[in-house]
């Protein structure tokens, strides 16, 4: 059986079980195989911006001469946010009718400015967890939209083509997910199957390298038999992406003893996920005060962490402060510089 038939059968049997499952299957999609990876998308270090703090006069400037001086090479900004927000003036219908266009940005402008000074600019589109969109369709599930209302997918695969057209390197789907509304343990294949269904095709549509965030739970072995309510399987997800960036912030997991070992957390999560794909894992790391250890200085946490991505065979990795401060990551490369 052919590549190009065996991903075609697999578009048949994720509509079929999830018109069976929830009675609204996935918007229709033309799929093809995964492209191999993109060289230029390896390595890459660098941090996330909100969109509201990239907008500032003079504030991406200031981040990329720090990302220049600690040789770091890539930005992540918000081009749809945690809110909804489509960060820039989109010309897509279903945007301005629901009200989500928040113009904060010139996508092109920006692009150019980081591309300027050598660096990789991926676009971070939050995909399922969209209160505009969950008002204006009148779904119960507000302010989530699942993966099987196909106005949904179709309105993320319009905006993602459109932001394509600004020249990002890569587009990184974030809340690509169900909501975390059920227990760990029974079968969720049919919501792990629409996920990967809507990966699909952006995979056929989109010609650039994708990626996507993934709960740190993702990493651990139990993940490989679809238990998980949010329908995030890291085998399944990577067939269809060029990087895999599992959220592992150490203070977010129950576990006291990952709470208090940033380096022990970060390198068994990367050796338990490189053992299950082959897509290059690009973890996000904390660089946000919360559950620090004590006796430790938040620099300290993060270098321990930098440690274990780079022993732990990380393809690079990403920082993440939700206010974009990075004012202790900043003291941390410069402890190792010194």
């Amino acid at each position: 059986m052919t590549n190009h038939f065996k991903a075609a059968f697999l578009a048949l049997i994720i509509g079929l079980v999830a018109l069976h499952w929830w009675g609204q299957a996935p918007a229709p999609a033309v799929l093809s195989s995964p492209a191999p990876p993109t060289a230029s998308l390896h390595g890459r270090r660098g941090v996330y911006l909100t969109a509201y703090a990239a907008s500032q006069v003079g504030f991406l400037d200031e981040v990329l001469d720090k990302l220049a001086q600690y040789g770091l090479n890539t930005v992540v900004v918000d081009v749809k946010n945690n809110h909804g927000e489509v960060c820039y003036p989109s010309q897509v219908a279903l945007a301005r009718q629901c009200g989500a266009v928040k113009p904060l940005l010139d996508l092109p402008a920006l692009v150019r400015t980081v591309h300027a000074r050598g660096m990789y600019a991926i676009a971070r589109q939050v995909v399922f967890y969209d209160p505009f969109l969950a008002r204006h369709l009148g779904l119960t599930t507000a302010p989530w939209v699942l993966p099987t209302v196909a106005a949904a997918t179709a309105y993320n695969l319009d905006l993602a083509a459109e932001v394509v057209k600004a020249g990002f390197d890569e587009i990184q789907f974030d809340y690509i997910r169900f909501p975390d509304d059920g227990p760990i343990g029974p079968d969720y294949s049919p919501r792990c199957q629409a996920v990967e269904a809507f990966l699909a095709q952006a995979r056929s549509r989109l010609d650039l390298p994708l990626s996507v965030d993934v709960y740190g739970r993702v990493t651990f072995p139990w993940n490989a038999h679809r238990s998980d309510p949010i329908g995030q399987h890291l085998e399944g997800m990577a067939r269809w992406v060029d990087s895999v960036s599992p959220m592992l912030y150490p203070s977010h997991y129950v576990e006291r003893a990952f709470k208090d070992d940033p380096y022990g957390t970060v390198l068994q999560a990367l050796v338990d996920s490189t053992a299950r794909t082959t897509t290059p894992i690009r973890p996000y790391l904390q660089a946000f005060e919360m559950a620090i250890p004590g006796g430790m200085s938040m620099a300290d946490y993060i270098s321990a962490q930098i440690r274990a991505a780079e022993e732990g065979g990380a393809d690079g990795y990403l920082f993440w402060n939700p206010r974009a401060d990075y004012t202790a990551l900043w003291q941390a490369l410069a402890g190792r510089q010194g």
